[in-house]
């Protein structure tokens, strides 16, 4: 008895040597500005996987968000990417800001993005029509907000000589020129509520304008990545639901990021979705089913694998 005891607790030990011995998968992961939502997404992610004891470390990188995320993908600067929907299927496609296809693969769907346009209630501004010519907050420059905000603005027909003024800022500086007048509207697609548009809403009443008039347009133009979704009631002190366009955000790596690292990810991203999407979008769920619909972006085989594993 003995000797098998001793035998065991060297067998123990080897086992807990052999895992020491494997190396950390260094994960670098483009995430969107400093305060944003993707950053703190990636920062939760980071946080949660440290404490997981898997053999991993994920670097969160600040960027401008999804656009400069999937080309950071491209070039091998980072081994993981947050984007949105539209943005990850032109860069599999190579169109619009891409010149060429990028070879991405999905982990997962995320959560949804719902797209905020909002003027001032006592301002002028009541229809998408009148954004004509007037000053508008259209998204960072290489952000999956300005591709969204430019199809919007395409499909309302404000273009050529009735197109807006576009300044192109990120959320807190829309909010701020919001704020200060020198902008008459802010586009802006993140989770609901949106902190910085709910502190906003406490000193400046708002209008949110209906967008769910523009999906189907949209998803003709540019497929499935778009729905129809609502802006409930309560939200920002809205007293009736708004109709608006929802855009997916996924969950991205390189295709030659490892099977066993991307399993080992996905393991934590279900363990802690709770942690992970607490400051990001209030009340939202991670589920598988809606995880693996990632339209024609193709999932990693890591994450094939991790899915029939858990789910069947």
């Amino acid at each position: 008895m003995l000797g098998l005891g001793l035998a065991g607790v060297a067998a123990a030990a080897l086992a807990g040597c052999a895992t020491e011995s494997v190396p950390v998968r260094r994960l670098r992961f483009a995430t969107g500005p400093q305060g944003g939502p993707y950053h703190a997404f990636g920062r939760a992610l980071a946080e949660a996987v440290a404490r997981s004891g898997h053999r991993l470390d994920v670097v969160p990188v600040a960027t401008s968000a999804s656009v400069d995320n999937l080309r950071r993908l491209d070039g091998g600067s980072v081994e993981l990417a947050l984007a949105m929907a539209d943005a990850a299927q032109d860069a599999l496609l190579g169109r619009a800001e891409f010149s060429h296809p990028v070879p991405l693969r999905a982990l997962a769907r995320v959560y949804v993005n719902y797209t905020h346009l909002v003027v001032p209630a006592h301002g002028p501004v009541r229809s998408v029509d009148a954004l004509a010519r007037r000053p508008v907050a259209t998204g960072a420059a290489a952000s999956g907000v300005h591709v969204i905000a430019g199809r919007l603005l395409q499909a309302a027909g404000l273009t050529g000589d009735r197109a807006v003024r576009e300044r192109q800022l990120g959320l807190a500086e829309s909010v701020a020129a919001l704020r200060a007048g020198t902008v008459d509207a802010l586009l802006w697609s993140g989770g609901v509520p949106t902190p910085a548009l709910s502190a906003l809403a406490r000193t400046l009443p708002l209008r949110f304008l209906p967008l769910d008039g523009f999906v189907s347009a949209l998803r003709e133009r540019y497929g499935s990545v778009y729905t129809a979704v609502t802006l409930p009631a309560g939200a920002y002190g809205l007293r009736e639901p708004v109709g608006t366009i929802g855009v997916g955000n996924y969950l991205t790596a390189r295709a030659d990021v490892p099977e066993p690292a991307v399993r080992e990810l996905l393991h934590v991203v279900f363990d802690r979705w709770r942690d992970l999407l607490r400051d990001v979008t209030a009340g939202a769920r991670l589920e598988p089913r809606f995880a693996i619909s990632t339209g024609r972006v193709p999932l990693h085989p890591g994450a094939v694998a991790y899915y029939r594993s858990v789910y069947g």
